[in-house]
């Protein structure tokens, strides 16, 4: 019998240019049930759209409420689940793998700056590739890790720069890498400079999903998206409501 985590790793490989992965942001049990029963074959939980589900600023989750809070999800569908662990909450490599594990999940995003603005809230390559290094040999087969490059979002806008630590991170283990909020035009630059899995985030009013993997995008995401547009719908019938 093929584990969740082999399902989700062999998801990522063989795709044709125009059919990227498509990966939901469930932020409760409820929205993963939802993208469970629409057909999704994995989902990626957004670590802002379950702090903002929870009442807190992106970032500021205690660890134990985020892992309770993907453990929920992961015990309410039958389909590969993917945590944003974020930078990893100052776990040891170790620690980190067992608490991912025991919520149920089998990947995890990681990224590569934590705190500050700016360029110089990113981390070394290196010493990130070093740490990716330990959580793969602390995780061995049984996670999917989706090593998040974050140039583009702390402003760094030369795509090779985001192709360089991407190199770094394959060479350390990754299974996929994820150049958060590239521009569309980079896509094609980081597809022809990166090996392996490449994922986007689509964005409201940019290319479609199809349109996205013809550019070179294995894999997409969506971010807290989902949630804020469910927000907006949640809205409109609020303000139907007759209040008393």
């Amino acid at each position: 019998m093929v584990s969740a985590v082999e399902t989700l790793r062999a998801l990522h490989h063989d795709r044709a240019p125009g059919d990227p992965l498509v990966l939901p942001g469930p932020w409760d049990a409820a929205s993963a049930r939802v993208f469970e029963e629409a057909g999704s074959p994995a989902l990626a939980t957004p670590s802002a759209g379950i702090a903002l589900s929870l009442g807190y600023e992106d970032g500021q989750v205690p660890p134990d409420e985020m892992f309770a809070a993907v453990a929920r999800i992961t015990r309410a569908v039958s389909v590969p689940v993917t945590m944003d662990a974020e930078a990893g909450y100052g776990l040891g490599a170790g620690e980190l793998v067992d608490r991912l594990l025991e919520a149920g999940a089998v990947g995890c995003n990681l990224e590569d700056s934590s705190g500050g603005k700016g360029a110089e809230a990113l981390r070394d390559p290196r010493e990130q590739a070093d740490w990716l290094a330990e959580v793969r040999e602390a995780a061995g087969e049984r996670l999917v890790i989706n090593a998040r490059v974050d140039t583009f979002v702390r402003g760094v806008t030369d795509p090779e720069r985001a192709v360089e630590r991407a190199r770094l991170y394959v060479a350390a283990g990754a299974d996929c890498v994820y150049p958060i909020l590239a521009p569309v035009e980079a896509i094609p630059v980081l597809r022809a400079g990166i090996e392996g899995p490449l994922n986007v985030v689509a964005r409201p009013g940019g290319p479609s999903l199809r349109e996205l993997g013809e550019l070179g995008a294995t894999r997409i995401t969506f971010g807290p998206g989902l949630l804020h547009r469910t927000m907006s719908a949640l809205r409109g019938i609020a303000d139907e409501l007759t209040w008393a």
